[in-house]
């Protein structure tokens, strides 16, 4: 993972974990590491963080716990190139990270791919609660029929419940917070395959908090203890 780097792969993994953790911006970063007699410039601790963060990822993910039966989908809007786009999010109700996927465009196809990836990753919710969202509902709708014609335990599936409130949808609300405050510092996004990655270790650092990743000699393992581990 590491190999033909210049730099030794605890300084790496260092940068990459403060970077997606904290309100540092890349320049803020780049004074740090020099306290430490480390010079590095910033450009170089970003591209750390985007080539990294989705191979992390995706080691992560084969360790992440299941999540519960009831999910909460909404999503929240993100700057990119001086233009929103949209970043579809999803929790369970014990507010365990459930899938994500950033796309350009807020619309039907967007709301059906990541429905499809969530559903493949963690099998069928019984219920999950949106807002207000005609598209979303449609989504919803649309995958789960799709789900079902796909079954082959000839099992009569259940259609999953769609329940459309605004205030029943306010745990998923708060949790765009801690995305929107690791975000708040980078002063928007200039190119979109940089956000996508970036995001993906922002969301990654969210379901380390929450404890989601299976780790055997630990049930409560540090951050730098994670990465580590999933590094390894």
């Amino acid at each position: 993972m590491f190999k033909g780097r210049h730099f030794d792969q605890s300084v790496i993994l260092l940068c990459v974990r403060w970077s997606l953790a904290y309100g540092l911006s890349l320049r803020d970063m780049k004074e740090i590491m020099a306290e430490r007699g480390i010079s590095i410039d910033h450009s170089t601790i970003h591209r750390w963080v985007i080539h990294f963060s989705p191979v992390l990822l995706d080691r992560f993910n084969r360790r992440k716990r299941a999540v519960h039966c009831k999910w909460h989908m909404d999503g929240t809007y993100i700057k990119v190139r001086g233009q929103w786009m949209y970043l579809y999010r999803a929790i369970d109700s014990a507010g365990a990270m459930v899938g994500f996927w950033f796309s350009e465009q807020r619309d039907l196809p967007a709301a059906k791919r990541f429905l499809r990836k969530a559903l493949m990753r963690h099998g069928r919710p019984d219920r999950i609660v949106i807002d207000g969202s005609q598209t979303n509902r449609e989504a919803i709708i649309s995958c789960d029929a799709q789900n079902r014609l796909r079954d082959r335990s000839r099992q009569s599936l259940k259609l999953i419940c769609i329940r459309q409130s605004q205030y029943l949808n306010n745990r998923i609300e708060q949790d765009h917070r801690r995305i929107k405050r690791r975000v708040r510092p980078m002063l928007g996004f200039k190119v979109f395959v940089a956000a996508t990655a970036t995001l993906a270790g922002i969301e990654m650092v969210q379901m380390m908090r929450k404890l989601q990743g299976r780790f055997a000699c630990n049930s409560a393992p540090s951050l730098k203890e994670q990465f580590e581990t999933i590094a390894a």
